[in-house]
């Protein structure tokens, strides 16, 4: 039996992948509150630790939680739609800008072959479907309800998920229990120490990013804000939430800024402005927030991020890029423990039957 264990490990891996690619349109409510309920579960063990009863704890963590989001659409909702407003009211000043500025410039210095945009005509398309949409949010509800059965899915995902994340902060620890009742007795004790690992990697990386991300977006905002660029918020925030790939951010951000900057001000001081704001965002990141907030222990190379997240989008859509960089980081757990075992091993001592010196031979 024992020679077959890996494969039917392997043919575990794969059956599972499968699975999750087969069922990943339907499991976007149950990833997005597992993963809720794993931030939330700390938080109720140490209300737990008060003698505050188990289910009392969830309410009131759950209670949080939602307060806190509430809050955050209730500011952040009217500030987007107000700067995408302003956005689509400066647009003419920007496709301006590209006609007269940035392509002549291309063709001059690239040869690159730029088609004429009609301005009048992409501003008025905008400005009218912006109207009919009556704003930002109204806009995504208006695409949504195309379609009777795509917003009863979205409704049915929305309402699934604040239910999972509840049932999954109560029973948590029961579910951590009897996973552990079910391993084989010899390998307990080493998947059991592999998935504490893997949960101080997860718990650092997911609660730490998070956070590094929302106070990413309020430096570049407030920075660029400083500046005077009139879309500062909009620009600030997105490079802050897309900062969870490395240098996506900073990247997206520089550039957006850039160019609100050139069109906006139309002088070279502002665009120094804006890199002096992300040139401290980044120092700031580099330096302080990640070391205080992450931590040193995921030990996942930028290159293996960015991978991670082009990967998962690429098999399993937007819950593979929502679930691409906690499953790096478990298989990082996993690959140094391979390693370690691989460097214990005889194949790494002494090259294995067969590759070892000759008889009579020295070791270099």
């Amino acid at each position: 039996m024992d020679e077959y264990r890996p494969w039917l490990v392997v043919g575990s891996v794969i059956v599972g992948g499968w699975l999750v690619w087969l069922l990943s349109p339907v499991l976007m409510p149950f990833a997005t509150g597992a993963l809720l309920g794993y931030l939330g579960d700390p938080l109720v063990d140490r209300l737990e630790k008060l003698r505050i009863g188990r289910t009392l704890s969830v309410c009131v963590v759950f209670a949080a939680m939602l307060l806190v989001l509430l809050g955050f659409l209730l500011l952040l909702v009217p500030l987007i739609e107000a700067q995408i407003a302003r956005l689509i009211a400066e647009l003419p000043d920007y496709l301006d800008w590209l006609q007269q500025q940035l392509t002549p410039w291309l063709r001059e210095h690239f040869g690159a072959d730029v088609p004429v945009l009609n301005v009048d005509q992409v501003v008025a398309m905008l400005r009218e479907h912006w109207q009919q949409a009556g704003g930002f949010a109204a806009a995504v509800l208006a695409s949504v309800s195309r379609s009777g059965l795509a917003v009863l899915g979205w409704i049915m995902n929305l309402l699934l998920i604040p239910v999972v994340t509840f049932y999954f902060m109560r029973d948590w620890d029961f579910l951590v229990a009897a996973v552990r009742e079910m391993l084989p007795r010899r390998a307990a004790p080493t998947v059991v120490r592999l998935a504490r690992e893997s949960n101080e990697v997860l718990g650092a990386f997911l609660r730490g990013q998070l956070l590094v991300m929302m106070a990413l977006g309020v430096i570049y905002a407030t920075g660029l804000w400083l500046v005077g660029l009139d879309l500062a918020f909009l620009i600030g925030m997105v490079a802050g939430l897309v900062s969870f790939v490395p240098y996506l951010g900073s990247i997206v951000g520089v550039l957006a800024a850039c160019i609100a900057a050139l069109v906006q001000f139309q002088d070279a001081l502002h665009v120094v402005f804006v890199l002096l704001v992300f040139g401290i965002g980044q120092s700031l990141e580099g330096m302080v927030l990640t070391p205080l907030l992450v931590g040193d222990r995921i030990g996942l190379h930028p290159v293996a991020v960015i991978f991670a997240v082009l990967a998962g989008g690429q098999l399993f859509g937007f819950l593979g890029i929502l679930l691409a960089l906690p499953v790096a980081a478990v298989v990082m757990v996993l690959l140094r423990h391979a390693h370690a075992r691989y460097k214990s091993s005889h194949l790494y001592q002494d090259g294995g039957p067969g590759l070892g010196p000759e008889a009579g031979e020295e070791e270099p």
